[in-house]
């Protein structure tokens, strides 16, 4: 990216208070810490935190300039100073700009879980033919999803880009600044509930990155949600599912996992095509599924995109597998929800062990209301897929244990109120053979209790 100063300003509707106009901008931060050559800062003014005063130290470390919500800027500096009336709002314009200069298929995925996981796919899937710009970890919010529209560079030929959402308006503003040419929602679940109220508000919010779609705009859909599967035949823009039933336009047979991953058989028309990921569990299926459906859409053979996806690896805290001491470890720590605790549930419960099968399952935050009860649906699932041992850990992971003693009154379940209590006990009680998965919010930190027992 190599955009200049007024470029910037005009952009945004700012006044460049002093400085060269011609100056070079290259990228744009939020963290002071984080500033290079080229780098135009953006000092967020928050509720804590007024970054308007780091504004001269980056400056001295190396920043072309910087955008500012005061009009106070020495008329004698060389740096640009740029007035704006909001500074994110202003990163959000500049981008929204920066956008509209490629003319490229662009892929916004958003849903309650799984977000990252059908991107990384979907990269790799679209790579099999076109040079993809992806997002980069979980860079999709309201600052984040700015910072990656920046990251478009004229050799790209295609994009795929996370957006998430947790309150009302985000997606509508999201959806303006990236303008994506198709998209992919993977689910709708209770993630941010305690904001939004109700999974019908989180449907119709996250709908908006569909806003701007016409005839020729795509939106893909896990069909077997049923929430999701009211969308279709209701759009003025076509809707294609996946998933696994009838029903579904691309449509998983013959689901079988070793210990190596997952394949399955892909059906689409008179198309059966085998596809192997090496993943776990059948949420990896679904996000294949919309991986090769996207894609062939976009001008990639199935064949192609199949093969793609045989190179997936999970990303950090993303079910990633370790062995210590002769435990297997899952470390599913990055974050929860009651869908993918669920998933992640299923995915111990499968693997062939010559031990236990241990969980540790701590705190899911933002459900509000639902809280309880979306606790104890986990802890039953964990007694219908009979775990061996469940470890809880904090206040409303005590619901996930009373929900494993509806069903399982004998089941062996452990309550902590902190990590370095449950990752003692933890580490006396497991031996070699077991298989321990380890997840929760990630504001519990518990992968803590991972690198304890690593």
């Amino acid at each position: 990216m190599k955009l200049t100063a007024e470029q910037v300003a005009r952009a945004c509707g700012g006044i460049l208070l002093c400085g060269d106009p011609q100056t070079e901008i290259t990228s744009f931060s939020t963290d002071s810490r984080e500033i290079h050559s080229g780098c135009l800062f953006v000092p967020i003014k928050g509720e804590r935190t007024d970054a308007h005063i780091y504004i001269e130290a980056t400056l001295a470390s190396g920043a072309a300039g910087t955008f500012t919500q005061y009009r106070n800027a020495p008329a004698e500096d060389s740096h640009p100073w740029i007035y704006v009336e909001n500074t994110c709002q202003a990163l959000q314009k500049v981008a929204a700009w920066y956008r509209a200069q490629f003319q490229i298929p662009m892929v916004g995925i958003t849903g309650s879980v799984g977000k990252t996981t059908t991107k990384e796919m979907v990269a790799l899937a679209f790579s099999a033919r076109y040079n993809t710009m992806r997002t980069q970890g979980n860079q999709n919010s309201q600052i984040g999803l700015p910072l990656t529209i920046f990251q478009l560079a004229p050799e790209h030929e295609a994009a795929v880009i996370e957006m998430g959402m947790s309150e009302f308006g985000e997606m509508a503003r999201l959806s303006a600044i990236a303008h994506p040419t198709m998209a992919i929602m993977t689910n709708i679940g209770l993630s941010h509930i305690g904001q939004l109220k109700s999974q019908e508000n989180i449907l119709h919010e996250k709908l908006h990155i569909t806003d701007g779609f016409g005839p020729e705009n795509l939106l893909f859909i896990n069909g077997d949600d049923p929430f999701l599967a009211s969308v279709q035949g209701n759009t003025p823009f076509p809707v294609i599912s996946y998933g696994l039933g009838e029903h579904c336009e691309y449509r998983a047979e013959q689901v079988e996992a070793d210990e190596n991953g997952t394949s399955f058989v892909m059906v689409h028309g008179a198309l059966r095509l085998p596809v192997f990921v090496p993943a776990f569990g059948i949420h990896m299926v679904y996000n294949a599924l919309a991986a090769i459906a996207s894609a062939e859409h976009t001008g990639v053979a199935p064949e192609l995109a199949a093969a793609a996806l045989r190179e997936y690896r999970p990303l950090a805290m993303r079910q990633q597998r370790y062995e210590a001491n002769g435990i297997t470890v899952i470390d599913d720590t990055y974050n929860a929800s009651p869908d993918s605790m669920i998933g992640s549930i299923d995915v111990l419960c499968s693997m062939k062990a010559s031990g236990r099968r241990i969980a540790v399952l701590a705190d899911m935050l933002e459900l509000g209301e639902a809280s309880a009860e979306a606790h104890r649906s986990v802890g039953r699932r964990c007694a219908q897929r009979k775990v061996d041992i469940l470890f809880v850990i904090g206040q409303e992971a005590k619901q996930i244990a009373a929900g494993a003693r509806e069903l399982a009154p004998q089941m062996d379940c452990r309550e902590f109120m902190d990590n370095p209590s449950a990752l003692a006990c933890l580490k006396a009680l497991a031996e070699p053979g077991d298989i321990v998965l380890v997840k929760g919010s990630r504001g519990m930190h518990t992968d803590e209790i991972v690198h304890g027992l690593l």
